[in-house]
């Protein structure tokens, strides 16, 4: 009986085990003593990556915001998929890179995947959007097909981004839609064009930005739990974006969790959790712009 006892302990002990945390593969930061540092922002303890899996593990909605050109963030996330569903079953994944019209497609090749029969090109099958890097993305989305629970469009579809830009409808709720919220999102509206945006335009684009969060909450409030976004990080602020939307929309069991390159700032109050990763090399996208 202890004998048994003892192998039965082993083998829990085994399959609680997490994976190692996958090489850097950015190049700028690798000697930072800040890379892979992971605080908990409430108190500014450092954790462990298996005590950050522990904490995110009994929350219904994690939010995860990431740069979406950095390889670790896509590395990252995949590690922290495949370790929460170590600890607990996942409910569902949801992505700001997919649009509403790609859900029958989406749903259709897990569907195939399912019964063994893939597409033999994936990304045409998802109708996947050329301006997210298929590359980056490949080996999350090919994993989430692979599971048993849902992967669900998050966005907006284009055709709605646009309708907004002409007519802005009205957004409901006091979090979402407070000065100290509205005037960050036009600034970073304003750096992001490189200054060239006239100044007439800011406000049809932060009513396409906050109704984006706004679509983005819905799906997350609706969907499987638990549930687990991926976004880019200002979508995924909590003193910005979406967590306000789930505020306004009732919601209050959410965490955010922001992958971050070393050597920036982070913005108190922004994020629950903080995972300092390595750095792309800087790009200046406004100077050939300005030239």
């Amino acid at each position: 009986m202890r004998a048994l006892l003892l192998i039965c302990l082993g083998l829990l002990s085994a399959c609680q085990s997490l994976a190692p945390i996958p090489a850097w593969q950015s190049p700028k930061g690798r000697d930072d003593p800040q890379l892979g540092q992971i605080v908990e922002s409430s108190t500014g303890v450092r954790l462990t990556p298996a005590q950050l899996v522990e904490r995110l593990g009994g929350v219904d909605r994690v939010l995860v915001g990431e740069q979406h050109d950095n390889p670790d963030h896509h590395a990252l996330e995949l590690w922290l998929l495949q370790a929460l569903a170590s600890r607990r079953a996942q409910g569902s994944v949801l992505l700001e890179m997919l649009e509403p019209a790609q859900q029958a497609n989406v749903d259709t090749v897990r569907q195939q995947v399912a019964e063994g029969t893939p597409p033999t090109d994936l990304p045409a099958a998802l109708a996947w959007q050329k301006g997210w890097d298929w590359a980056g993305y490949s080996p999350l989305v090919r994993y989430v097909l692979a599971q048993p629970y849902p992967l669900l469009a998050a966005n907006l579809d284009r055709s709605e981004s646009m309708g907004i830009y002409r007519a802005a409808p009205s957004l409901n709720g006091s979090a979402s839609t407070a000065p100290a919220v509205r005037e960050p999102l036009l600034e970073q509206i304003r750096q992001s064009h490189c200054g060239l945006l006239p100044e007439s335009q800011l406000p049809a684009m932060l009513a396409v930005q906050q109704q984006r969060d706004r679509r983005i909450a819905e799906r997350l409030r609706d969907a499987p739990l638990p549930a687990l976004l991926f976004t880019g990080a200002y979508h995924a602020r909590r003193d910005l974006g979406v967590p306000l939307h789930l505020t306004d929309l009732g919601v209050r069991d959410a965490s955010v969790l922001l992958l971050v390159e070393v050597g920036q700032q982070v913005a108190p109050g922004s994020a629950d959790f903080i995972w300092y990763t390595a750095a792309q090399p800087e790009q200046d996208h406004c100077a050939e712009l300005h030239r």
